[in-house]
């Protein structure tokens, strides 16, 4: 493993074609990257289409899909905003014609995936790379083509009789409604471009201490709840305390309970699941309560932690949780079979 990470910089290195001096500060530790595992990152789709590899996929087995894998995150024609945000819509014909949305220029609307999105290569690639997101990479690429065709469809892009390959995307480019609202006028662009902000780095007495000029009073503090319960237990975003009286009236939490709601917060359960509410998929106090009753209760939710899955507590899916160990399932199971007290 300790090779592996070390030979890392190698491969991205290789990856855009800068020369790379072997190990010269490192001998004996690391190996050169191989052609397999250069092509198994190398795996971008760029704008000019440099990357795509061949394939397609109709709109019609795009929605057989979409259907399987993908509706119960963005709905059935994409335009959910039940889990994440609408992918289709606010898009018109005249946008398809000028190849910029005007209600993007015209402010107030919602925005959607084809609102903003310039580059249909920026979709075929994050589809490729990153979806459904219970299962990345798992699409072949006349997968991709399919599920991209209906997405296009959808935003009225393609017909429906459309069948996406690599021979034609460079005309639905030509047909993207936001094609032109991208610019290239801010320093970003160019590697020696000049910054947009002119803010200069500190060089003098940067530990000085900052002085708040501004403050909510006391009194409105705790308008919107206490903020130190709504955000995720773990990443470096730590909510204030704002209401005094929640705080003081929490009981103090048990050294177990304080170890298994730590590694909720560690593993990244606590970004879908509140502690008694619903976020993204149920709190962990409804779980504890719907499966109480079963005999085989810390088998049978260590089961189903470990493996995803959907439909049970809405459409929303939940991927398998790979990344914890038996020991850990095993204590987060008998956790929620107790209670999931805090």
């Amino acid at each position: 493993m300790r090779a592996l990470l070390l030979s890392m910089p190698v491969v991205l290195m290789l990856a855009v074609g800068l020369a790379f001096p072997a190990h010269a500060q490192f001998a004996g530790v690391g190996r050169d990257a191989t052609d397999a595992e250069v092509k198994a990152w190398d795996i971008d789709v760029r704008p000019d289409f440099k990357g795509l590899p061949p394939g397609s996929g109709s709109v019609s087995a795009g929605e057989q899909l979409w259907t399987g894998k993908c509706a119960s995150c963005h709905g059935d024609f994409g335009d959910d905003n039940h889990v994440f945000t609408p992918l289709v819509g606010n898009t018109t014909a005249e946008d398809i014609k000028t190849g910029r949305v005007a209600a993007l220029k015209a402010g107030g609307s919602a925005r959607t995936t084809f609102t903003k999105v310039n580059t249909v290569s920026t979709l075929w690639d994050y589809i490729h790379r990153a979806m459904p997101w219970d299962a990345p990479k798992s699409l072949s690429s006349d997968n991709v083509y399919a599920v991209l065709a209906y997405l296009l469809n959808l935003a009225e892009v393609v017909p429906a009789d459309y069948v996406l390959s690599d021979r034609n995307i460079a005309e639905v480019q030509a047909r993207m409604p936001n094609r032109n609202g991208m610019t290239r006028a801010h320093g970003l662009w160019e590697v020696n471009g000049k910054p947009d902000t002119q803010n200069q780095a500190c060089m003098k007495d940067c530990q000085a201490e900052v002085k708040i000029s501004s403050a909510l009073p006391d009194y409105a503090l705790n308008a919107h709840g206490n903020l130190a319960d709504q955000n995720r237990t773990f990443g470096a975003v730590r909510g204030r305390v704002t209401d005094p009286k929640a705080a003081a009236s929490k009981p103090a939490a048990a050294p177990a309970n304080a170890v298994v709601t730590a590694l909720l917060g560690a593993r990244g359960c606590t970004g879908c699941h509140g502690m008694e509410t619903k976020i993204i998929g149920p709190g962990f106090k409804e779980v504890a309560g719907k499966y109480q009753t079963r005999a085989d209760v810390k088998a049978y939710l260590a089961d189903k932690i470990a493996k995803g899955g959907s439909g049970v507590w809405g459409s929303a899916a939940m991927p398998p949780q790979a990344q914890l160990s038996k020991s850990e399932l095993e204590s987060i199971a008998a956790w929620l079979a107790a209670g999931a007290q805090p």
